[in-house]
């Protein structure tokens, strides 16, 4: 099946990018003059997670094979993976983590419109695509290009394919590469849907620095803190930034913008 295809080349792809960002130094291990390899051989890799190393080869290759959770579990251990790449390669490899649970809901979680509305801050909310579905009157003033009128509503097609956000969100190279990491965190427990991996398609062939961003298999929890833009009508502006999930829909997030003075917005 495609979607068996694909769950395989991303935990290859990932297991290998994460292999190689390892240094021998960490485990004890002698670097030497003739190390062709960047980061850890597959080997060395095999033997410290009590794997074999042909079974890790076929692994990085994609092959059909068995994964036990066991073996996923030895893997996160040693490759030193954050709570969010461990959950990352649990999805792709199609295994249950049970630290991570997993729900998953297309209709609006009930109640989270009116709360949006009713917020004096800039707040929005998005699905699982990162495409939202609700905000408020200060978020459309805020994000010109993307909130205000009737243009694309998709997070992510409009920090990476619209030149709006580059003027607008200030530190955009920066936010860009982040959200990235951020959103396949997300992308590794939607892998069943169509609509998902078209959107990577898109975003990787419309923007060098997604798919240099994707390329690169980072990981990282959607985070909070400061948001800087550049505002075409007033100027530069400081928010600081709160996502919430509910805990029924952990596919959602309703994001909030608190604004920030110049004093709290300095480094």
């Amino acid at each position: 099946m495609a979607n068996d295809d694909t769950r395989r080349r991303e935990l290859g792809d990932f297991v290998r990018a994460h292999r190689e960002r390892l240094r021998p130094a960490m485990f004890g291990l002698d670097p030497g003059s003739r190390r062709r390899t960047p980061g850890l051989r597959r080997e060395e890799l095999a033997g410290l997670a009590g794997v074999s190393a042909t079974w890790l080869a076929w692994i990085e290759q994609g092959r059909d094979l068995q994964v036990s959770p066991s073996a996923l579990v030895r893997l996160a251990r040693v490759m030193r993976l954050s709570p969010a790449e461990r959950a990352y390669l649990f999805a792709v490899a199609g295994r249950a983590d049970p630290e991570h649970a997993e729900a998953k809901d297309d209709a609006m979680p009930e109640g989270l419109a009116p709360i949006v509305a009713a917020l004096a801050m800039p707040a929005y909310l998005i699905d699982r695509a990162w495409t939202a579905r609700a905000w408020n009157d200060p978020a459309a003033r805020l994000f010109t290009g993307w909130l205000d009128g009737t243009g694309e509503r998709n997070l992510l097609r409009f920090i990476f394919l619209d030149p709006a956000s580059r003027r607008l969100i200030a530190d955009w190279d920066i936010r860009a590469r982040r959200v990235a990491a951020e959103f396949r965190a997300d992308y590794s427990r939607s892998l069943a849907a169509p609509e998902m991996r078209t959107l990577v398609g898109q975003l990787a062939a419309g923007s060098p620095l997604f798919a240099e961003a994707w390329e690169a298999h980072a990981v990282v929890e959607r985070e909070g803190g400061l948001r800087l833009f550049d505002h075409p009508e007033d100027g530069l502006l400081a928010f600081r930034q709160t996502t919430l999930q509910p805990a029924r829909h952990p596919d959602w997030k309703l994001v909030v913008l608190e604004p920030v003075d110049e004093a709290q917005a300095a480094p």
